[in-house]
């Protein structure tokens, strides 16, 4: 009986010769990579090369997909740091025209003009200029 993984190579690599496939026993990552090697050992020089071929070209298909996510994961960063800073920058200017509002309120009610004269050339409510 097979009990520790020293078994179970010992056993394979005496008895590899005569398997034509792994047994259910064996169904580990190591052996089926073992497996793997030895098939393709035992391919011919055509088959290899048909082989090899294949692999090339899946690994090929693999970049090709693995820089396309690359590019794409890039170009989705830089997209929205850009929108990131157009609203910082719309926000600002907002921010900059609302206070400009309140100061020019202000400086509008210091000089003693109506509220409601004032809310209608700042555009802010007689609530708000009340609290300036």
């Amino acid at each position: 009986m097979l009990v520790t993984d020293l078994d179970k190579w010992l056993y394979v690599l005496k008895n590899m010769s005569q398997m034509d496939k792994i047994p259910v026993y064996l169904r580990k990552p190591i052996f089926e990579k073992l497996f793997s090697i030895a098939e393709y050992t035992n391919l011919t020089k055509e088959e290899k090369t048909m082989y090899d071929s294949s692999m090339k070209y899946k690994w090929d298909n693999k970049n090709v997909l693995d820089y396309a996510i690359k590019e794409g994961l890039q170009q989705g960063i830089e997209q929205g740091i850009e929108q990131g800073i157009e609203q910082g920058i719309k926000q600002g200017k907002l921010q900059g025209k609302l206070e400009e509002a309140r100061e020019i309120a202000r400086e509008m009610k210091k000089d003693g003009l109506p509220l409601a004269q004032i809310s209608k050339f700042t555009k802010l409510s007689i609530q708000e200029i009340e609290k300036l």
